[in-house]
């Protein structure tokens, strides 16, 4: 039987699913599979969710798309350990320093690279998106809760501990409401999806246009502290809460970082909404995997 190329696994975690899916290694999601968490289970339930979609993946890479998988690449929202050896995602309760890179190695035998998602989501655009050929730039994950993957002089930076990127936790409205990491006004504690519904009484999946606008404003300036600390050229939107929300959040956003990044020498950045949509968590976990295999040049140092 004839073999084509070989792929990585791709694995999304995010605060209300689980998505695996494949890549091979021009960056084509060829395969996907998704799950739903249910916020009331235990941690060994998550994990079993979580392997069966991963066996299903491995499987039909094998018998379908006849592919050999060289490796595993997890995006997972935070705070993580280094390759996911421990993963807390804010939004899984059960899972806190769960060690989910030696469950999968044990499982599959395959190596598992894992990062941020909003880091693996920078890979992605940087790599094949709205960021190619940008050396300076943000990416951001709209969506449940914030996160963000800064790209700097071409390279993703990590930080001490692997977690660089927390934009979710710059202060937006000083003295505003309490964020889970303890401190009053943090952007993911105004405008992440969690936040809307606890602010409005709305989940974000119905906002009014107020919603929307009120929404963009706060990411556009934390994006505009971003660009004007760090000199970035562009900030990229992904998540389910600013693509949801469209036109009217983006337009409310670059409007605000007209406003407030006036320090730049150069052309005054912008803020574009993810080119990949929906493919670009899994990509960029696949992205994860490729650079912790150093299989795609491209990926850093471009």
């Amino acid at each position: 039987m004839e073999e084509f190329g070989p792929v990585v696994c791709a694995i999304d975690i995010g605060g209300t699913k689980f998505e695996v899916g494949l890549v091979t290694l021009d960056g084509a999601l060829i395969d996907r599979e998704r799950g739903e968490v249910d916020p009331d289970v235990g941690p060994q339930s998550h994990l079993a969710m979580l392997a069966a979609l991963v066996s299903s993946q491995l499987v039909r890479a094998r018998e379908h798309h006849r592919r050999q998988v060289l490796a595993i690449g997890i995006g997972c929202a935070g705070p993580i350990e280094p390759n996911c050896a421990t993963v807390s995602p804010v939004n899984i309760a059960s899972w806190n320093r769960f060690p989910l890179q030696g469950h999968l190695e044990e499982l599959t035998g395959l190596r598992v690279f894992g990062d941020l998602d909003a880091k693996a989501l920078a890979l992605a655009e940087g790599w094949l998106g709205a960021a190619i050929g940008v050396r300076n730039f943000c990416a951001m994950t709209v969506s449940t809760g914030i996160g963000g993957g800064i790209v700097i002089d071409g390279e993703l930076v990590d930080g001490d501990s692997g977690n660089a990127g927390h934009v979710g936790h710059v202060i937006v409205e000083p003295g505003g409401h309490r964020c889970g990491c303890g401190a009053r006004g943090c952007l993911e504690a105004e405008a992440s999806g969690l936040a809307v519904q606890s602010l409005t009484g709305r989940p974000a999946t119905e906002p009014t246009y107020e919603i929307m606008q009120h929404t963009g404003r706060l990411v556009g300036r934390g994006a505009a502290m971003l660009c004007n600390s760090l000199d970035l050229d562009l900030v990229v939107i992904g998540g389910g809460v600013a693509l949801g929300f469209g036109a009217t959040f983006f337009l409310a956003a670059q409007t605000e970082l007209d406003l407030m990044s006036q320090v730049t020498l150069g052309p005054p950045p912008r803020i574009v909404q993810t080119k990949l949509g929906d493919r670009g968590p899994l990509v960029g976990a696949g992205a994860v995997a490729l650079r912790g295999l150093g299989r795609v040049n491209a990926l850093d140092g471009r």
